[in-house]
């Protein structure tokens, strides 16, 4: 995380950067990734000629006076790169990358894992994410559960991450989910609309609350099953991209996603390891070329087998 200290700073935009995008300046005045001057820039902490400056996609002419009323500082380490982490890479470009994530892997660092993850592989691949998004997940654009296999698309440039970010905010990335739960929907197709928050009573579970974010999946019954147990596989899209939307939302109405230890569907009749969670395809405009790009990823082979085991 990223606090900041009490010192202010200001100058002149030389020839040099005269059209350059202001959180660039700022990230060469201060000293400081390109993530923490856009923090800066949207807390309202910079100033452009006396005037605040909201976006960090402005551009700034030579002579221009750019003033930091306070200076960020890095109050955390930022991860290393790490080359012995695995990472299925499926596309790679100059601007974004696409990764097919196994189980058991953790996005980016963390309460409880500082090590191991995709941020750490992802930095000894392409080094230059250090600089791209948050400090702490440089690069990172959404994330998966740690259980949660299947497709993530991370940014290499800050330009592109924060497209990125502006069409996921927007609804304009799809995510579709394959999943495997418990019982049988009443409905082949259906809208879970419920709003999602953190848990009063457990703060490492969401639930869905009168007051929490909005949260939005349609899901569709693609198979049912009876022996040995009654299951069913779903595909469920994302309207939104709240943490455990997926998984809370099945289990709020009471199809909770096979093998979820956390929200009640881990069960002995069939015992899979890990929730039974697919992120099978992804589709979204390429934020530098303006090109659809369309990825899926097939189920992995423990979901393969957890199927097989279903009639």
């Amino acid at each position: 995380m990223t606090e900041i200290e009490d010192t202010r700073i200001e100058d002149f935009v030389p020839a040099a950067l005269d059209g350059e995008r202001v959180d660039r300046v700022v990230s060469l005045i201060a000293d400081c990734s390109r993530a923490d001057s856009s923090r800066l820039i949207r807390a309202g902490d910079v100033r452009l000629n006396g005037t605040a400056v909201t976006k960090p996609s402005n551009r700034v002419i030579e002579g221009d006076l750019v003033e930091l009323a306070r200076k960020p500082v890095r109050e955390t380490p930022a991860p290393e790169a790490d080359d012995s982490v695995e990472l299925s890479v499926i596309h790679s470009d100059d601007d974004i990358v696409v990764l097919n994530k196994s189980a058991g892997q953790v996005v980016h660092p963390g309460h409880g894992q500082a090590t191991g993850t995709v941020v750490n592989g992802l930095l000894a691949r392409y080094p230059e994410m250090a600089s791209v998004g948050a400090v702490e997940r440089p690069g990172i654009v959404h994330r998966l559960d740690k259980g949660t296999t299947g497709l993530l698309v991370a940014a290499r440039t800050q330009e592109a991450h924060e497209a990125l970010v502006e069409a996921l905010s927007s609804h304009s990335i799809d995510r579709l989910y394959r999943a495997i739960v418990w019982g049988h929907p009443n409905h082949r197709h259906g809208i879970i609309d419920a709003p999602i928050g953190r848990s009063k009573r457990d703060p490492l579970r969401m639930t869905v609350v009168m007051d929490g974010r909005e949260a939005r999946t349609s899901y569709e019954v693609l198979e049912q099953f009876n022996d040995p147990v009654a299951a069913s596989l779903v595909s469920c899209e994302l309207e939104t991209g709240r943490t455990h939307q997926i998984r809370v939302h099945m289990a709020s109405i009471g199809h909770q996603v096979v093998g979820d230890i956390t929200y009640g569907g881990a069960r002995q009749t069939l015992d899979v390891g890990r929730p039974m969670l697919h992120a099978a395809a992804l589709r979204f405009v390429h934020p530098a070329t303006g090109e659809w790009m369309e990825f899926v990823a097939p189920d992995p082979p423990d979901f393969t087998a957890a199927l097989a085991r279903l009639s």
